[in-house]
């Protein structure tokens, strides 16, 4: 059988069939459209051990010698524990208007099939490789057997080059989501486990694999990401033999997963990308398999991403009409487009204790319903949105207390039974069982019917709190619920296709591809600090493109940390993500309003580039300096912010590069926000001559020696618009390129 191999845009899978199962003997670079001949890179064979060479498969075994971690675990009552699985067929396709070509270089996708009939089982791979680079990979496990098979992890994995000796991967906490952690590769298996019920405040949403000191744009990494809202495992397991693979699976429960006969259990998407030149190479792939989606945000709905304003941090639970009103008023006169109403609409919400599952609007505190708000708010030229958490319920609520058996736990509950063990509460909630039917059907119902009686444009969906020892009918049941929950996002969006949804679960702790594909953004934090949200939307980013991550201008003194920062730093780190704002706004100084109303203006000038440009972000070698940005694709514009996040040990920042720009076009750099006289950004006697009028270089100069920047104060950002002026002439050589002096207009 013809070796499988996959090409697209700089990247290559190769498998070989030769043994009769499916070996992976690369992922990473593209090898070129010929192949030498396979049957010459047989591995060596050591003393004590296995005869043959040990082949790492497409699904990693121990009948095939593997002593790493296994890619199925399962059994039969205890036997069939070690499958042998032999591929039974190769289906291969291509993608019209290929760039590869030569031998082996059409094939994009593959379905590969494997089997064991002694065991009773078979597995059925899909690969693909898009447009970007980006690889997708999931197995589907089918029982032939005559009696249930018990599965206990089916996992994808993708081997790494030797060259990787470094680790990256996320974590974190409520408030402080998306921090990186580093490790050095050794022998043995690094593994983050979530066992949240949801993806985690602390998931490594992206997991790495380096060369050492690879950075934003330096250095070949390997990276991963699970596709699923549930339960995770992911892992880096580097074998005895010198051999490291990356993978993922679904964390399962005791006894969650039995497979009947004539059934099957579907892993989910695992994402693989390879980037030669850093991160930013990792990001460029996720990010163009994110655009090219034809329900992505903008693609589907054919408009901008509208500028929001929600409510919480301005109003909290005091829902009264008359100060809602004026803050639609306000919000709408500085330019915002859509406004969203939080938690504390709905029957019996007075705080967070009380009325979770009542999903009707409170007749005390709306006689009127919701109408007079959303006239207002649509009067004013703005969408309407509003929060729901249909996944949890409040014991003190009267959907609890008709139905207690509709609460998840560890215990088997039915109506009118014996109440059975709940799980301790959290934020005074519990969890609502979607598995059950009936619960599933009144949570769709009510939303329906809110959808259909209001002009909603927008739900803020919010899921506050972990899946703790979740149950459904005495077993575990986070796979269920979490298949649940998709079917009632995509349920909703059937019927009401032209309403947006945003994921936020305490903020970031449902943020994966399983939940976007369902979505149109994620809240990346419930923390509104700016200095903090520079860490967490850089590092969400690596991922998720700026368009899907919302981000707010908080008010001046931040709800969550307690510190103080300056319009223009919060306004420059909301600008590079899905702009709005959380603050009251309807008693602002005169100025305040007026650099707020700039500042709003000023995203939406950029908000086509910040939406669908390359996100680049700099090696910079002072650690309290960051410089990140957004270059258009035919390299005509660019919008970089450089941001000082403490005081530095050098008196001045020095030059600092502008990478990503076309080396031989010549550009104009403008510093447009905040000004340069700015006393509350900058501490100096004189800024960098350039800073005032601008300055015109090439794309080489800028991403090579830079231009020098002022002294910013700590937790200050600068904005710096870039646009193309003209091509410059193609240098004969570096010296007759030093011959033409960068012009200072």
């Amino acid at each position: 059988m013809e070796p499988l191999y996959l090409r697209r845009s700089g990247t290559s899978l190769l498998i070989d069939f030769s043994t009769g199962e499916a070996a992976m003997l690369h992922f990473g670079a593209d090898l070129g459209p010929v192949l030498p001949d396979l049957s010459l890179l047989g591995e060596a064979v050591p003393h004590s051990a296995l005869d043959v060479p040990v082949t790492l498969g497409l699904i990693p075994q121990a009948s095939s010698g593997w002593r790493g971690r296994p890619g199925l675990r399962g059994h039969r009552n205890g036997q069939a524990f070690s499958a042998r699985l032999r591929v039974v067929s190769v289906e291969r396709s291509s993608v019209e208007g290929s760039s590869v070509e030569g031998s082996h270089g059409g094939d994009c996708s593959a379905v590969i099939t494997q089997a064991d009939p002694e065991a009773g089982v078979s597995v059925r791979t899909e690969i693909r490789i898009n447009d970007g680079g980006l690889l997708q990979l999931r197995h589907r496990l089918d029982n032939h057997g005559a009696g249930p098979y018990s599965l206990d992890e089916l996992a994808a994995v993708l081997p790494v080059g030797r060259a990787a000796t470094e680790v990256l991967d996320l974590t974190g906490r409520w408030c402080r989501e998306s921090h990186p952690q580093r490790l050095p590769l050794r022998q043995g298996t690094w593994v983050r486990s979530g066992r949240h019920g949801r993806t985690g405040h602390d998931a490594s949403l992206l997991l790495a694999a380096g060369t050492p000191g690879f950075g934003n744009r330096h250095g070949q990494v390997w990276a991963v990401h699970l596709g699923w809202s549930g339960n995770h495992e992911s892992f880096v397991d580097a074998a005895a033999d010198g051999r490291t693979v990356m993978g993922a699976s679904e964390l399962l429960g005791a006894g969650e997963i039995s497979v009947a006969a004539d059934a099957s259990y579907e892993t989910p998407w695992l994402f693989a990308a390879y980037s030669a030149a850093g991160l930013d190479g990792i990001s460029d792939a996720f990010y163009t398999w994110f655009r090219a989606r034809p329900h992505h945000p903008g693609v589907r709905s054919g408009k901008a991403r509208p500028v929001v304003l929600n409510v919480w941090e301005a109003v909290y639970f005091d829902h009264r009409l008359e100060p809602l009103l004026e803050l639609a008023e306000a919000a709408a006169g500085l330019g915002v487009e859509r406004f969203v109403l939080d938690d504390g609409w709905f029957r019996g919400r007075r705080d967070d204790q009380a009325g979770l599952g009542d999903w009707y609007v409170d007749e005390d505190l709306w006689p009127a319903g919701l109408t007079p708000l959303i006239d207002a708010v649509t009067g004013h030229g703005m969408e309407f949105g509003l929060w729901v958490e249909p996944e949890m319920v409040n014991e003190d609520s009267d959907l609890a207390r008709a139905h207690p058996d509709w609460i998840a736990g560890p215990a088997q509950r039915s109506a009118g039974g014996p109440a059975g063990r709940l799980p301790e509460r959290w934020r005074h909630q519990q969890v609502l069982d979607l598995v059950n039917p009936a619960a599933w059907q009144y949570i769709f119902d009510r939303l329906d019917a809110l959808l259909s009686e209001y002009r909603i444009s927008y739900l803020k969906w919010d899921q506050n709190r972990d899946l703790a020892e979740m149950g459904h009918a005495g077993r575990p049941s986070v796979h269920a619920q979490t298949l649940a929950v998709y079917r009632l996002l995509d349920e909703l969006r059937k019927a009401h296709p032209g309403v947006e949804i945003e994921s936020c679960s305490s903020g970031g702790a449902r943020v994966d591809l399983g939940i976007l594909e369902r979505t149109d953004r994620i809240w990346a934090s419930d923390c509104n600090d700016a200095l903090e949200r520079q860490t967490i939307q850089r590092w969400t980013g690596v991922v998720v493109p700026p368009e899907l991550v919302g981000s707010h201008i908080g008010p001046t003194t931040s709800h969550t940390t307690a510190r103080t920062h300056d319009l223009s730093f919060r306004a420059i780190t909301a600008m590079f993500g899905h702009f709005g704002l959380e603050w009251d706004v309807r008693r602002l100084a005169a100025a305040e309003r007026t650099e707020l109303a700039g500042a709003i203006a000023l995203f939406k000038q950029y908000r086509p580039l910040l939406h669908s440009g390359r996100m680049v972000r700099a090696d910079e070698p002072d650690p309290v300096l960051r410089l990140h940005g957004v270059v258009s694709h035919d390299g005509g514009e660019a919008l970089y912010a450089l941001v000082s996040v403490a005081t530095s040990f050098a008196e001045v920042p020095g030059r600092v590069c502008l990478p990503g720009l076309l080396p031989d076009a010549a550009y104009r750099v403008e510093a447009v926000y905040p000004a340069a006289d700015d006393r509350r950004a900058f501490l100096q006697a004189a800024p960098p001559a350039w800073l005032v009028g601008g300055i015109e270089a090439s794309g080489r100069f800028l991403a090579e020696s830079g231009l020098p920047m002022p002294v910013l104060n700590p937790e200050h950002g600068l904005l710096l618009a870039v646009r193309r002026v003209t091509a410059a002439a193609p240098a004969a050589d570096p010296a007759a390129n030093s011959a033409h002096p960068v012009r200072n207009p």
